[in-house]
């Protein structure tokens, strides 16, 4: 029992580890419309992703260029 109390933490701390890279690669594209997504978009920010898609792509021609760079390059 003792030796499973002490592996555990380390099984955690290895799953959380192999995480954190895919959360890392997500960021960019996030922070380069987080601001847009606030300024144009904050009344469907509760109501999904996709929404939030939508209201950006409506907003197309009043995001930034950093926004609308990240949108192109996911193909919308």
């Amino acid at each position: 029992m003792t030796r499973f109390v002490l592996i555990v933490p380390f099984v955690v701390l290895a799953v959380v580890a192999s995480i954190a890279p895919a959360a890392a690669q997500q960021q960019p594209g996030h922070d380069a419309c987080a601001r847009d997504v606030v300024r144009h978009c904050r009344k469907v920010i509760n109501d999904g992703d996709q929404a939030v898609l939508a209201c950006l792509k409506q907003n197309r021609s009043r995001i930034s260029r950093g926004c609308e760079k990240v949108l192109v390059e996911h193909g919308q």
